[in-house]
């Protein structure tokens, strides 16, 4: 059996991206190929499983189809009725491959979305809903019915072309290959790729300051297409993991249930929700508690809460509500409303304004450093995102410091300045596996090297106006190496006997020429 490799998908992938480029925006098209890329998936497994069953079976029907219906995915039967008669005018499976029968069909569109919805229905408790947000008969997305038939088409003939036989791949495989896809898609997406991605360094450094554990229940509650929930989730090594997710993008929450899939986490829980308003991971009347919280969430959201935000009833916001212009600390507030108490780790990726910032920022920072929650405040470069250059920093709280926690002694924080390790790239920076080492190292460490990390006391930070910027507790300075003025003398001396010989020699040519000097 040939294997594929990632390269085979990702080519394929990139020539159903040519169909699209130049007339719909990557930030939308990128849900249409990767929902194709899904169902020629689900399709492939199920056309190699039914011809293993006709081996084992022959041609008892009845017996491939008991066992059709144990499938982790189940193509069910899509019927096409007249609108006027009721009466069923065609009945086919409903899979990638009677899609591509009927490619040249001038409601392919339609088509594309009655099969999604027949599978949704079909496998209502892992797929209901996935599709919803991806209209394949979009005028506005995919353009007028002749241009939007074409791009349909042609975007089912790359997926069928000889040789991509996606049951002859693993998920290991199918599923990085999605993630690099995303990351590709963000790039080409620019600024809008912060609603769905955080470059791949960036999330493996949070999960391991994170440091997710067996038996453990991880949430990121703005979780985009979930590669750093996934991240997380690969730290603990094993499958004793539970993972939950909340997007508030309908589409993006598409594209991370689709991850999920792909990574074989069918029992993820990605939520569709308004995280800060209208949070929707609840048990009984509280905000669920997770033994680890991950997330990247949009930097500096404006206009993130309304009036009704102010009588929160999981008081999160209590006493100091942070700024309607600036959502940083209302996430930070969240993620720690739903770290479980005494135990719980969390991390997350934030402006450095969050770190100085005065008014009711300030007053929220105060309040968690007295709470003894912080444990670390790591800076990292610029450039790391593409949604922009300015350089992040990732805080990480640990709420066995509390009162009553494991490690309630400690007081101080650690700080790491990471901004000078990196590789730099044209359009992006990226953190190297040397420099996401020696960030996690110092940080279990709890190591304090010269200009990279100090451990600052409580009484530092307090008399500093619990102001955490970086550069006030690690000295990055480097001296200027001390210059020898001897050395520096003799050899302006030398300088100055050298242009005298060459002046000397331009005056004696200048004479033979006959030029007065």
């Amino acid at each position: 059996m040939t294997v594929l490799r990632q390269e085979d998908i990702l080519s394929a992938v990139w020539r159903a991206c040519d169909t699209f480029r130049g007339a719909v925006d990557a930030t939308q098209y990128k849900d249409y190929v990767l929902t194709a890329l899904f169902l020629k998936y689900i399709s492939d497994v199920r056309r190699k499983h039914v011809e293993d069953f006709r081996r084992e079976f022959g041609g008892d029907e009845l017996r491939i189809q008991r066992r059709l219906d144990r499938e982790r995915f189940k193509l069910p039967m899509v019927e096409l009725k007249n609108a006027k008669t009721n009466a069923v005018e065609e009945r086919f499976l409903g899979d990638f491959y009677s899609l591509h029968e009927r490619r040249t069909r001038e409601n392919i569109g339609e088509l594309i979305n009655i099969v999604l919805d027949a599978i949704e229905k079909a496998n209502e408790g892992k797929l209901g809903g996935l599709f919803r947000a991806i209209d394949f008969n979009s005028e506005t997305n995919l353009g007028q019915t002749k241009d939007r038939n074409r791009r349909l088409k042609m975007l089912l003939e790359d997926f069928a072309k000889p040789g991509l036989d996606l049951s002859e791949t693993s998920e290991d495989i199918l599923g990085d290959a999605y993630i690099f896809l995303i990351e590709r898609f963000a790039s080409d997406a620019g600024k809008k790729a912060g609603e769905f991605f955080t470059p791949r360094k960036v999330s493996e450094v949070v999960a391991k300051l994170a440091n997710p554990r067996p038996g453990d229940r991880i949430c990121d509650p703005a979780c985009g297409s979930a590669s750093l929930l996934l991240r997380a989730g690969e730290e603990v090594g094993d499958g004793n993991f539970q993972l939950f997710g909340q997007e508030s993008n309908g589409q993006t929450r598409s594209l991370a249930r689709l991850n999920m899939l792909l990574h074989k986490q069918d029992g993820a829980r990605i939520d569709w929700c308004d995280t800060l308003n209208s949070p929707t991971l609840i048990e009984s009347d509280h905000l669920m508690h997770f033994d680890v919280v991950v997330a990247n969430p949009p930097f500096s959201l404006d206009k993130w809460w309304d009036e009704d935000t102010k009588t929160d009833p999981y008081k999160r916001f209590t006493p100091h509500m942070p700024p309607k212009s600036r959502g940083d600390y209302a996430f930070i507030l969240h993620m720690l409303a739903i770290t479980r108490p005494d135990s719980g780790r969390m991390a997350v990726v934030a402006p450095h304004g969050v770190l100085f910032r005065s008014g009711a920022e300030g007053k929220i920072r105060e309040k968690l450093i007295r709470d003894n929650s912080l444990d670390a405040v790591i800076g990292l470069p610029a450039q790391l995102f593409p949604t922009t250059g300015i350089p992040v920093c990732i805080m990480v709280f640990d709420r066995s410091r509390e009162s009553d926690g494991l490690r309630a002694h400690e007081r101080d924080i650690l700080f790491i300045d990471a901004s000078r390790d990196f590789e730099s790239g044209k359009k992006q920076n990226r953190l190297r596996d040397e420099d996401v080492a020696k960030i996690v190292d110092t940080y279990r460490s709890r190591t304090v090297r010269e200009r990279y990390s100090h451990k600052a006391t409580f009484e530092e930070i307090e008399a500093n106006g619990f102001n955490l910027n970086i550069p006030r507790y690690v000295d990055t300075f480097e001296p200027e190496p001390e210059v020898d003025l001897q050395a520096v003398q003799n050899e302006i001396r030398d300088l100055e006997n050298q242009l005298a010989q060459t002046r000397k020699k331009m005056n004696f040519f200048l004479k033979e020429l006959g030029i007065d000097v």
